[in-house]
């Protein structure tokens, strides 16, 4: 296989994350992650849900492998458990860890699947997190260590790595918002975690200066004000959203309105000389994940409700705002408009000349409608697809250099907050059996059509 950045095509596939699919928690030597530890605060999980069993991946590589194969995957994006390589965040290695890592790339390279891997997708190691977590600027030092053994051991087959995955998550959601792990309510000190996730990115990158086809993805969004009189509030909105994570990336500074926003920002304290220069230039190509638009408010605007991954405490400093979410929207409550992908696309790439890949894309479903075989017919899910996927190649015939399209998700999994209450999968994994069985839906054979065309030149 050549380099996957060099393609020349529209690459498709789908996308997983560790603690979500993989179980096998307390095993193996794997240590425990925030993750492990949020899913045991009462209330914390909507249906009570954890990880400890997820979709037993761990224990079923070879069928879950055989899925991504069956579909016809051009790539197949996973996530590293940091706990499960490196227990305690730093020090001791477990080899079992990455073995296990090592079998699912000589897997997918002999099913013909390019591996895309990710180093950190939320699961910290819980000692670090006792230490200070994002706070601390220890954890984007021990960051970059578990990258570049990671590196050491998989980089001669895995050709696209990604540091982070939607760190705006993991700083605002996880240190702002309080609704995913750790679950800490720090208001603007989230700024300072954010920040440490991108050092972590830059050391990792320093760590592996000749390292090709090193990324970073982030949940953009299009930015859309509610009214005339909402444009300051977006703007705020926006510099929490898209610029404290590009900004950094492209010209190695956070922007005024930042800091203005997140005071902690100019404090050097914080933001060390050398930091953003460290970061400026740190990624060969920028993953997008896009599901929905935000539309900020200065003040109630039709008084829509707000799923948890907009909640205004996400964006601490921006000032008193309302999060509006329009008709249509998915099971979970997120508005639909595949429009905000091409502008997205076409955008990141005008401010950042990267080439960039769309590392996840896709919608939950109730998933309640069940043919007479007993494969779920979700027509909602192929239509949602679709239309994102016909706007990603809109945005490549705008100029937008974008490399891949990758579905989220392969299989249904551990929806973070949402327990195991909304689904995602192209494959539907049955609960109420215990064997777990897998059974592809008909998105899966449409998107595994959809790739056929592709592959031939048709798509």
């Amino acid at each position: 296989m050549g380099h996957p950045l060099t393609s020349g095509r529209l690459a498709l596939g789908t996308a997983s994350a560790a603690f979500q699919i993989e179980g096998a928690s307390d095993r193996d030597g794997r240590g425990e992650s925030i993750w492990d530890v949020f899913c045991r605060r009462p209330g914390a999980i909507r249906d009570g849900g954890d990880g400890v069993r997820a979709c037993e991946s761990y224990d079923r590589l070879d069928d879950d492998v055989a899925l991504v194969a069956g579909l016809g995957a051009q790539w197949y994006r996973f996530s590293i458990a940091w706990p499960r390589v490196v227990p305690e965040g730093t020090g001791r290695v477990e080899a079992r860890g990455l073995d296990y890592y090592d079998r699912l790339v000589d897997a997918l390279l002999a099913a013909g699947v390019q591996p895309t891997a990710t180093l950190y997708h939320w699961d910290l190691p819980q000692p670090l997190e006792d230490a200070g977590g994002w706070l601390s600027r220890d954890t984007a030092v021990a960051f970059a260590e578990y990258g570049a053994l990671v590196h050491a051991r998989l980089g001669d087959r895995v050709r696209l790595w990604a540091s982070h995955n939607e760190p705006w998550c993991a700083a605002y959601l996880g240190y702002a918002a309080g609704v995913h792990a750790p679950g800490r309510r720090e208001g603007g000190r989230a700024h300072v975690a954010a920040h440490h996730l991108n050092l972590g990115h830059g050391l990792l990158r320093q760590a592996l200066p000749d390292a090709v086809g090193l990324g970073i993805v982030h949940n953009l969004a299009p930015v859309w004000a509610e009214g005339e009189e909402s444009r300051d509030v977006a703007d705020r909105v926006d510099a929490i959203r898209n610029r404290v994570w590009l900004d950094p990336l492209v010209d190695g500074a956070y922007d005024d309105v930042l800091l203005d926003v997140a005071p902690v920002l100019a404090d050097p304290a914080v933001v060390r000389d050398g930091d953003l220069e460290l970061i400026r230039g740190s990624a060969d190509w920028l993953g997008v994940n896009y599901y929905t638009p935000v539309r900020p408010a200065a003040s109630a605007a039709g008084g829509a409700a707000r799923p948890a991954h907009t909640e205004g405490e996400a964006y601490p400093g921006a000032g008193e705002l309302d999060l509006v979410v329009r008709e249509p929207r998915t099971d979970i409550g997120w508005e639909i408009d595949a429009s905000g992908l091409e502008e997205l696309l076409v955008e990141t790439h005008r401010r950042t000349g990267l080439p960039l890949v769309v590392t996840e894309n896709g919608a939950a479903c109730a998933d309640d409608a069940i043919d007479a075989d007993g494969v779920v017919d979700d027509q909602d899910r192929i239509a949602y697809l679709r239309d994102h996927l016909a706007a990603t190649r809109r945005a490549v015939e705008a100029g937008a250099d974008v490399r891949g399209y990758l579905v989220w998700t392969l299989m249904d999994n551990f929806e973070w907050a949402e327990g195991y209450t909304k689904t995602f999968g192209l494959v539907r994994v049955d609960r109420g059996h215990d064997e777990l069985p897998r059974v592809p839906k008909a998105s899966y054979r449409w998107f595994a059509e959809e790739i056929a065309r592709s592959t031939d030149g048709q798509g």
